[in-house]
C-alpha cells in the first residue's frame, strides 16, 4: 500500500504533468518512438515475410535470422550500434537513433515469422486453384493468401508492439526519457513515487495496445472463413 500510495501522491502532483519531464510530454514520446520502431520494423520484415510465405524460398533462413534477432538483448544491441551512430550524430546517437535500432532488430522477428507463417499455412488447393483461374501471383497474394492469413500477421504485430513498448524503457538508461526515465530517474533518487509512476505508466501503455490489437485480431477471425470460403467459391 505505501507504493501505491507513494504513486497516487506523485500523480497528484501537478509539478509532473507540465514540461519537458512531465507526464503527457514524455508518454508521447514513448508512443512516437514505440511507432517509429514498429513502423521500420513492418517496412522490413512483412513484405520480406509475404515473400518467404507464397514463394517457400528462404524459409530456413528467415528462420534464422529471427532467432538471432531474439538472440540479441536489447541493451546489447543498443550499446553495440551507439558508436556508429554517435558518429553520424553526436547528439541524438547517443540515445534516440540507438533505442530505435534496437527496438526494430526486437520487433522484426514475430513480424517476419508471422507473416510468412499465415501465408504459408493458407490451403495449397485454394492457391493452386486461383492460379488455374488465370490469377497472377500478385493477385494471389493480395486476394487469397492475405486475407486468410490477416489474423496471423496482426498476432505477431501485435507481439512485436507489445515487446516494444516494454522494451523502449532501456533507452532511457542512455538518456533518451520517455516513460523509461521516470523509472532510471526513481531508481537513481530513490525515489519511489517516481519509480512506480513509471512501471505503472509503460504497463498501462503496453496493456492498452495489447488490448487494442487482441481486438483487432478477434475481429479479422471472423471473416476469414468467409475469405476463405469466397476464394473457394471463386476457384471452383
Amino acid at each position: 500500500m505505501d507504493l501505491i500510495g507513494a504513486a497516487a501522491a506523485w500523480f497528484m502532483d501537478p509539478a509532473h504533468w507540465n514540461g519537458a519531464n512531465g507526464v503527457p510530454y514524455r508518454l508521447a514520446q514513448h508512443v512516437g518512438i514505440s511507432l517509429v520502431s514498429i513502423a521500420i520494423a513492418l517496412a522490413i520484415a512483412l513484405p520480406v515475410g509475404l515473400y518467404i510465405g507464397h514463394t517457400r524460398r528462404g524459409q530456413a533462413l528467415a528462420i534464422n535470422l529471427a532467432n538471432v534477432g531474439r538472440a540479441i538483448p536489447s541493451l546489447a544491441a543498443i550499446a553495440i550500434v551507439v558508436p556508429f551512430t554517435q558518429m553520424i550524430d553526436p547528439g541524438k546517437g547517443f540515445n534516440l537513433y540507438p533505442t530505435i535500432i534496437a527496438m526494430v532488430v526486437l520487433a522484426v522477428p514475430p513480424i517476419l515469422v508471422n507473416t510468412y507463417a499465415g501465408i504459408a499455412e493458407v490451403d495449397r488447393d485454394l492457391v493452386e486453384s486461383a492460379r488455374g483461374m488465370g490469377m497472377t501471383e500478385r493477385q494471389v497474394l493480395r486476394s487469397v493468401e492475405v486475407p486468410i492469413a490477416l489474423p496471423v500477421i496482426v498476432g505477431g504485430l501485435r507481439s512485436a508492439t507489445v515487446q516494444v513498448i516494454a522494451t523502449a524503457t532501456l533507452g532511457a538508461i542512455y538518456g533518451l526519457g520517455a516513460l523509461g526515465g521516470f523509472i532510471v530517474e526513481g531508481v537513481a533518487q530513490r525515489d519511489d513515487g517516481r519509480l512506480f509512476a513509471g512501471v505503472f505508466l509503460v504497463a498501462a501503455l503496453a496493456l492498452l495496445a495489447e488490448g487494442g490489437l487482441a481486438l483487432v485480431q478477434r475481429r479479422l477471425s471472423g471473416p476469414v472463413s468467409a475469405a476463405a470460403a469466397a476464394a473457394a467459391a471463386q476457384a471452383s
